[in-house]
């Protein structure tokens, strides 16, 4: 086979007379290019690791402080006041390359440049380091939260849904703890803070992520759409063509660290730690806690079609494959008639069933021979690609076209996605796409980074033909993908079965409504003078009372990555405020004028919250990592176990629309995405996600379960879009219909 000989270096046989080596010129020329491209790599890496060890310093600004000083010394002015002379008379004496006194001032001078340099450096640093430190410019008053501020803001938090006596029970037990056990625990955090770069963000990794032992379909995997409103071709391998060479411009970009940061409000840089294991990373299953294994590169992605799993190179060489390259392996893949082995077409549902179960599969069945092979052939690829047999996309006047959509992106059938690879990219038969990620690893708007380059560079940078195929002609002469080869037993097989089962059974229950609304965006919202997260975070409280008929913990997601390797905060956007609007609109009794003071106080409490979850002010990953040092030390807390143990009923997470702006939405409006969603949290619970795209519409994306009796997820849904219209009614909003 012609991809079994590109894959052997050189071959050798044993003769009479020693042995014969004979080389293959090709593969060695293969082997040359790969290596030289590896040093590209290691040389760009070393480069950028020198520029950003002398940050916010330079080269270049080292050489005009070694002229200046130069150039004032040939003006007979000593600015060192001194020091250039009390350097010279310290270098050694006699022989050598010190024995001119011309090299003896120039090498003087240049040690007190270097320096003066130095020290620049240092005081730029420690400046830039307060200045970033600085949180203030998010509030008109700000101040340090103390912990014993932090306990009762979870008190505050929890009042509006708990009656006297229960508040009052939970009054003395958040006391106790404040007096007794807190000031322990507290120092151990102190010293993690002292000794970690992040207190938080390794144990929420391990302890919320890792060490869940449920499976990742639905309960922790999320999903992100396509563009929804265009489409710029139907050609399903043309379209990977072009989205799988724009992903790896974009890893070339982040291994040589040349992706700005983004921005918060503009003005502060974020974290982009996250970032770094974005491609070649997959979560290994493990009895007792799971594993993050990320490798420095990979040069192939794996491929799954009807059943058959694939190893596609991205390389050529050192060379990138071109888009129609990839668009010419891709059909290659799409027309291979060869059926699947027994065991492998749902071999994957072991990655979306128990955890416990598949690490023991792995550790039984696939530790040698083939088996091992081929799954590290999946496991060590840059990311994961399905092709699906089926067609989804948005169709506007049809409103269950989305939410089927979302559905495939969210599970699939079970055993067509690889849910412990870092991201599966989803293609469809009609040439749509989207992604499933796994959650561990990093947080949302880490992978709508990546996506919004994508999608830009797809549309604006790379093209179609006319035809819709990629533009230029494909190289024939490259070998086709090759086929991954198994050896799966019956017991192996009886696994595979099981997983796929519980794996069923979570997705056939899930029930998702995603829905555009229409009426009006971000632009109108700004005429009510509040933030448009705070406006539909209240529009979901006053959903879910008129759904429900009372309040719930709801959970929002900020992001803190104005801290190093930060993550996430919570948000408990249900607050006294924002009950005291929605019971004062469900009276009905209420002038328009009292019902917008009660809703601005709302929206003035949201923002503030959100602003103090964002600067690291906020309650929950705080008690998380008290909880977890009292068990450490087998201290026992009534009142961190209740904190821990509550249920969040109603989750959400608004996803950014646009963070690198790879276009102008305002000249292209129809190149939106829908965002993206996740399964519910709570069992008789919703999760809802919502991206506000553009002036004019939102997309919300609400989920729960069929086999709870008081939750429906288009119910929720409709009472969403009338709560929204009656918060625009009240501030007398024009808006259109629905």
């Amino acid at each position: 086979m012609a991809e079994a000989h590109q894959a052997v270096a050189f071959q050798f046989t044993v003769t009479p007379d020693g042995v014969d080596f004979r080389l293959s010129r090709e593969a060695l020329k293969h082997v040359y290019l790969s290596g030289i491209n590896s040093w590209k790599k290691r040389l760009i890496r070393i480069k950028n690791g020198i520029l950003r060890g002398v940050y916010p310093g330079s080269p270049t600004s080292w050489l005009v402080v070694v002229m200046a000083t130069m150039g004032s010394s040939f003006c007979n002015v000593d600015v060192s006041l001194g020091l250039i002379g009390c350097i010279q008379r310290c270098l050694p004496q006699g022989c050598g390359p010190y024995q001119t006194p011309q090299t003896r001032a120039l090498l003087s001078m240049a040690i007190f440049s270097t320096g003066v340099w130095v020290t620049s450096i240092f005081f730029f640093r420690q400046t830039l380091k307060l200045l970033l430190s600085y949180h203030g410019w998010m509030f008109e008053m700000h101040g340090k939260t103390s912990n014993l501020t932090r306990i009762w803001a979870y008190l505050e938090s929890v009042r509006p849904l708990l009656d006297d006596e229960e508040y009052y029970r939970m009054e003395m037990l958040a006391k106790e703890f404040q007096n007794k056990t807190a000031p322990r625990l507290q120092k151990y955090l102190v010293l993690k803070s002292w000794w970690a770069s992040n207190y938080v963000s390794d144990w929420w990794e391990e302890y919320i992520y890792l060490r869940g032992r449920n499976p990742l379909v639905v309960n922790s995997n999320y999903y992100v759409m396509d563009l929804v409103l265009i489409k710029n071709t139907d050609v399903q391998a043309a379209r990977l063509g072009n989205t799988i060479h724009a992903m790896i411009m974009y890893r070339r970009k982040l291994d040589r660290e040349e992706i700005k940061p983004v921005m918060a409000l503009g003005i502060v840089p974020m974290c982009s730690y996250q970032m770094e294991r974005m491609f070649n990373t997959t979560r290994v299953p493990g009895k007792e806690t799971d594993v993050l294994q990320h490798l420095s590169d990979s040069r192939h992605v794996a491929v799954y079609h009807k059943g058959r799993f694939f190893k596609l190179w991205l390389y050529e060489g050192s060379r990138l494959l071109k888009p129609q390259d990839l668009e010419m392996q891709f059909q290659r893949i799409l027309d291979d008639p060869s059926p699947p082995q027994p065991g492998e077409e749902k071999l994957a549902a072991l990655t979306a069933g128990g955890r416990v179960e598949w690490a023991q599969a792995r550790q039984a069945f696939f530790s040698s021979g083939k088996n091992k092979a081929a799954l590290e052939a999946i496991e060590r690829a840059a990311f994961f690609v399905a092709l699906d047999e089926e067609s989804y996309h948005y169709d506007p006047e049809d409103e269950a076209s989305l939410s089927l959509y979302g559905k495939a992106l969210l599970h699939g059938n079970c055993y067509n996605r690889w849910f412990d690879k870092s991201f599966t990219l989803i293609s469809f038969k009609n040439g749509q796409l989207g992604l499933n990620a796994e959650h561990a690893w990093a947080d949302a708007p880490i992978i709508g980074h990546l996506w919004e380059f994508v999608l830009g560079t797809d549309s604006f940078h790379l093209g179609y033909t006319e035809t819709g195929h990629c533009l230029g002609k494909p190289n024939p002469a490259l070998p086709p993908p090759m086929r991954l080869q198994w050896d799966i037993p019956k017991q192996c097989q009886a696994v595979i079965e099981s997983s796929y089962q519980v794996a069923k059974a979570l997705a056939d229950d899930v029930e998702l409504y995603c829905f555009q609304f229409l009426p009006f965006g971000k632009g109108l919202i700004k005429k009510c003078r509040t933030s448009p997260d705070a406006f539909v975070q209240i529009a979901l409280q006053l959903a879910h009372f008129r759904d429900r008929g009372k309040f719930c913990l709801t959970y929002e997601a900020s992001m803190t990555r104005m801290f190093r390797e930060g993550r996430t905060e919570t948000v408990r956007s249900c607050t006294s405020e924002s009950t005291a609007f929605v019971q004062a609109m469900e009276e009905r009794s209420h002038a328009k004028a009292d019902l917008r003071d009660l809703f601005q106080k709302a929206a003035k409490k949201h923002q503030n919250m959100y602003r103090l979850a964002m600067t690291g002010a906020g309650i929950d990953r705080h008690l998380f990592c008290l909880y977890l040092v009292s068990k450490y030390l087998g201290v026992s807390s009534p009142f961190l176990a209740e904190v821990l143990s509550e249920p969040w009923r109603l989750s959400t997470s608004q996803i950014p629309q646009s963070q690198i702006r790879m276009f102008d939405p305002e000249q292209h409006p129809n190149h939106l995405g829908a965002g993206g969603g996740f399964g519910p949290v709570a069992d008789d619970g919703y999760g809802v996600s919502y991206m506000i795209a553009g002036e004019n519409t939102i997309f919300f994306h609400v989920s729960s379960k069929f086999s709870s009796s008081e939750t429906n997820a288009q119910r929720f849904g409709n009472h969403i879009r009338q709560a929204l219209l009656d918060l625009a009614d009240l501030f007398q909003v024009p808006k259109t219909n629905s």
